[in-house]
């Protein structure tokens, strides 16, 4: 099996997680809202993205999702992948992360989290790892250990997912297991 080349730093910090949150509109997205005649949202998520983070939860590493926006969609896909920290609606990332990470007894420095703009730059300076898409903004890269071959919405998020799980030696025992969990 091929696994892509990921920095020696990247993997250093990777080991260490035992903590992820992901943005959702343009990071678990494309970062298009679209909206029928009704008013009601639609959303597309790529379904690698999703086996992603059902793998991370069952190779223990705790999953959030952390949006800005209140999404009725995104509380469906969280709820449908057993997410069991949804915080939807949540302005402040940066004190929702310190808050699981806390509660979970650990510190910053074993969380992670990948966004894509501004609303995400707090939390993305404060952890462990930070990581963005391939299409994300400029203004977040500074901040950014690692960004994904992938856009948002696209496969990034299960780029970051098989980066923490090959970084901690997980992968074998998936392959082994040979089929969707």
């Amino acid at each position: 099996m091929t696994m892509p080349i990921f920095p020696a730093d990247v993997l250093e910090r990777a080991a260490r997680i035992r903590l992820i949150g992901f943005d959702v509109d343009g990071t678990l997205t494309d970062g298009g809202l679209q909206f029928d005649s009704d008013g009601r949202e639609h959303k597309r998520f790529h379904v690698q993205d999703g086996l992603g983070l059902v793998l991370l939860r069952q190779a223990g590493i705790e999953v959030a999702l952390v949006s800005a926006r209140r999404s009725e969609v995104t509380l469906a896909r969280g709820r449908e992948l057993k997410v069991a920290r949804l915080h939807i609606g949540e302005r402040g990332k940066l004190d929702c992360m310190r808050g699981i990470a806390a509660d979970m007894g650990i510190g910053m420095d074993q969380a992670a989290f990948m966004g894509d703009d501004l609303p995400d730059l707090a939390v993305m300076r404060a952890v462990g790892l930070a990581i963005a898409p391939a299409n994300a903004h400029p203004w977040v890269l500074p901040a950014t250990h690692w960004v994904t071959p992938h856009r948002g919405g696209e496969g990034a998020a299960r780029d970051a997912c098989d980066l923490l799980l090959h970084a901690q030696g997980k992968v074998e025992a998936i392959l082994e297991h040979g089929e969707h969990p």
